[in-house]
């Protein structure tokens, strides 16, 4: 069943293209509740948030049981300029087209922008021209509160972890378990059930806190935190490059309690990966409870249970686990959820969003989901880690490529965010993109090993001549794509991406193989690691002496059957961001190895990643202003 036409939206486009935030506003979005219907979506299963936004409750999940599901597709790209190629406005371009052309019934499922980029130097992540998802304003600054709900939950485990600290180092341990127990108005002690939790994982069969005995007292109520293991960090939604480093505890109340800390962006949080990555409200309290946030003295793990926060972190985080329903300029459904960090976490928006997308969609109906950066790590991540928490297959996988990227890995001169491009981008240079297209030539037989089929998108841009086009579609054919299609979504809406909307639909109608992985979860840390090493082009895997010692920490507090999360540069299939094209043959250096390990993944850092952006001299926020007559955004990018 195709979406329902009350809600399809004819675009009056006009050339040139006006500014985004300039064509979000051209358009009067339809009421939420009309692009619910659209999806036989009832009242009883979202909850409305102003006019243009809903929060989809997982209660439509249970509803859509017997349902099957519809085509999954998932949209990467190709290894970007700093500019972008595209990949979000190619991902809700295509769903216009699937939708309000091809007669289609479609869901966009799509990350939350951070707020960092908006004010910085990047901009949002609506898509852009004629593709974009609506209200532009709304969807790139406060949305639904998600991310506020996870700065929240964030700093709330950081002041439990500094806080137990300054209260172990002052009490006796009968005194701190006496008031981590405090008598209720009967004179009695009870645990909590968070504290049961922590007793259990003690090996601590009792129930009562006067069965305890000195022994049992002491290891249930003191976590002996090792202050330099710690891994938390506090978070916000803002690019603030001074609060990279820290000290805390300078205050005279703390005793002299000082250490080194900092901040990282909240869309760095695990508890963003972890929203990403859960399949129900009671597997994220699972996780939020099993999140590690360093180890005590004695080289233990701490957890969050063991702070006795995991449920406070899931009752911050109980609305935000529910997707939030939006709507494309051309009137068809999105739901917008989770935004982790494409480096450091796994850049993908949530499993719970895809699979109620699915089954609202159903059979012949089609789920577009966007993975973040380059297909080396975006798509790579999506297959191996999300896919395999959330059981769900893809049947097409489409990689975005741009004349003007393919140029740049051919050895055409630097593109820097902010400078003019070099003439070289503006020309026709046939030879120039044929040298690049070997990027694209990796992306594509690395995707397709994983068992899908693989569509190329040519994001088109004015200055693209016919032969570079053609250049590029014949080496991705030549790559073994299944397809290669030239778009013009920016400029057309859904109407320039239908060819791609039928390609895609064939090859989701034509796959032939299970979804395979690139590696198995019962393989050594090391040898995962360089499996995807391998993918990358590289011949070996060089360890720090860090690196060795947390691989040998992590495998002894068997943590060794986690998927990998490598925390790479987006700009090169190799660690240094300036080896453009295909390198091969390079030694790829692990920095270090850290954890997330209630979103579930190791991630190795290579190189140097940070985790808190800067602003640039000129950011975006200098162009953004309200208009006070209308009350509407202007200036937004």
């Amino acid at each position: 069943m195709s979406s329902s036409s009350k809600t399809l939206r004819k675009l009056q486009v006009v050339y040139p293209v006006p500014a985004d935030i300039d064509v979000a506003n051209s358009v009067e979005p339809f009421h939420i509740s009309e692009i619910a219907a659209g999806l036989d979506l009832s009242p009883d299963h979202y909850d409305l948030y102003g006019k243009y936004k809903a929060k989809v409750l997982l209660s439509a999940l249970d509803e859509l049981e017997g349902r099957g599901d519809g085509y999954y597709v998932v949209v990467g790209g190709i290894t970007p300029t700093p500019l972008g190629e595209g990949k979000s406005t190619t991902t809700v371009g295509l769903c216009q087209a699937l939708g309000a052309f091809l007669d289609k019934k479609v869901v966009t499922c799509v990350r939350q922008p951070s707020q960092g980029p908006t004010f910085g130097i990047k901009g949002g992540a609506a898509g852009g021209g004629y593709s974009q998802v609506i209200p532009m304003d709304e969807f790139n600054l406060h949305l639904t509160g998600d991310i506020h709900a996870i700065t929240a939950a964030n700093n709330l485990l950081a002041a439990a972890i500094d806080t137990r600290i300054f209260h172990e180092s002052a009490q006796s341990d009968k005194a701190l378990f006496n008031r981590l127990c405090p008598l209720n108005k009967e004179g009695k002690r009870n645990f909590g059930d968070v504290m049961l939790r922590r007793l259990k994982k003690l090996g601590i069969s009792k129930d009562k806190p006067e069965d305890l005995s000195p022994q049992e007292v002491k290891k249930f109520a003191r976590l002996d935190i090792d202050p330099d293991s710690i891994t938390w960090r506090r978070v916000m939604d803002v690019n603030d490059r001074f609060l990279r480093k820290i000290s805390i505890g300078q205050g005279p109340e703390e005793k002299g309690m000082v250490r080194e800390t900092g901040f990282d962006i909240s869309v760095a949080s695990e508890i963003m990966a972890v929203l990403a990555l859960t399949t129900s409200l009671a597997d994220m309290r699972e996780r939020l409870g099993k999140m590690v946030i360093g180890n005590s003295k004695a080289g233990e793990p701490i957890t969050a249970d063991d702070l006795g926060v995991g449920g406070a972190l899931t009752v911050l985080m109980k609305d935000a686990i529910h997707p939030t329903l939006m709507q494309t300029l051309e009137g068809t459904p999105v739901l917008v959820h989770a935004g982790p960090f494409a480096n450091i976490a796994h850049g993908n928006s949530s499993i719970v969003a895809d699979k109620i997308a699915l089954k609202l969609v159903g059979p012949g109906g089609f789920v577009v989901t966007e993975a973040g950066f380059g297909a080396d790590i975006g798509t790579e991540k999506f297959m191996n880690i999300k896919c395999r928490y959330s059981g769900l297959t893809p049947q097409c996988a489409v990689i975005v490529a741009t004349v003007r990227a393919l140029k740049m890995h051919g050895g055409g001169p630097e593109v820097v965010a902010g400078k003019p491009l070099d003439r070289a981008y503006l020309s026709e240079n046939v030879a120039l993109v044929e040298a690049g297209c070997v990027n694209l030539a990796r992306h594509i037989s690395n995707t397709k090993a994983y068992g899908v089929n693989v569509v190329v998108a040519v994001n088109m841009f004015s200055t693209d001549t016919e032969a570079e086009l053609n250049a590029v579609k014949k080496a991705a054919l030549s790559a073994g794509a299944y397809d290669a299609v030239i778009c013009t979504h920016h400029a057309h809406g859904g109407k320039g991406a239908v060819d791609l909307g039928i390609a895609v639909q064939k090859a989701c109608e034509n796959v032939t193989q299970p979804l395979r992985f690139l590696y198995p979860l019962d393989i050594s840390i090391k040898d995962k690691i360089e499996a995807i090493a391998r993918s990358y082009g590289a011949s070996g895997v060089e360890y720090s002496d860090q690196a060795e010692k947390q691989i040998e920490m992590y495998t002894r507090q068997g943590f060794l059957d986690l998927p990998i999360c490598m925390a790479k540069t987006q700009y090169s299939f190799s660690h240094n961001a300036s080896e453009k094209g295909a390198p091969s043959g390079f030694v790829l250096p692990i920095r270090d190895v850290r954890a997330s390990i209630g979103a579930g993944f190791i991630y190795p850092l290579v190189g140097t990643m940070s985790t808190m952006p800067g602003l640039p001299t000129r950011p975006c926020f200098y162009d953004i202003d309200l208009d006070t007559a209308t009350g509407r955004v202007i200036g937004l990018s």
